[in-house]
């Protein structure tokens, strides 16, 4: 256990996160997902066995900075892929995000561009969330120094 660690921040996720840079993203999928395969082109899977989605997804928000230089730093699947259907998990994330970071750029991105990118992502954290389209990005940003650069 650590102090002002979220406990379900695992060891592996927790050296994943800290190994991430600037720009790189994880992916943090829904029980469905097939991410066992499509962590073969990602930096790696991380099982996140027993947890649901928006506790582990708030948990990162409070230890990783999004990226706040690139129009999208969250990106979120969509109901059969079509690119506009939201289902409720959707509006849930996005309101957990704008919590953590107020006029954060979250998009939709539907189907086989969500699946590609996912495989290209650093991380990829396997959930138990059973709900459908339960499937989010996120872009790592950067902490500004305490002093001016």
């Amino acid at each position: 256990m650590l102090i002002g660690i979220p406990a379900c921040l695992g060891p592996q996720l927790l050296c994943n996160l800290r190994a991430m840079g600037h720009g790189d993203e994880i992916a943090l999928v829904d029980g469905n997902y097939p991410a066992q395969s499509h962590a073969a082109g990602a930096g790696g899977l991380v099982r996140a066995d027993g947890l649901t989605l928006l506790p582990l997804l708030e948990a990162i928000l409070a230890v990783m900075p999004l990226d706040r230089f690139v129009e999208h730093a969250v990106l979120h699947s969509t109901v059969n892929g079509d690119g506009h259907t939201l289902a409720p998990v959707h509006r849930e994330m996005r309101s957990l995000v704008e919590r953590h970071l107020p006029r954060s750029a979250v998009a939709a991105l539907p189907g086989e561009a969500f699946y590609a990118r996912v495989g290209r992502a650093h991380t990829i954290v396997a959930t138990s969330e059973p709900r459908l389209y339960s499937n989010v990005i996120l872009r790592k940003g950067v902490i500004e120094p305490a002093i001016g650069i």
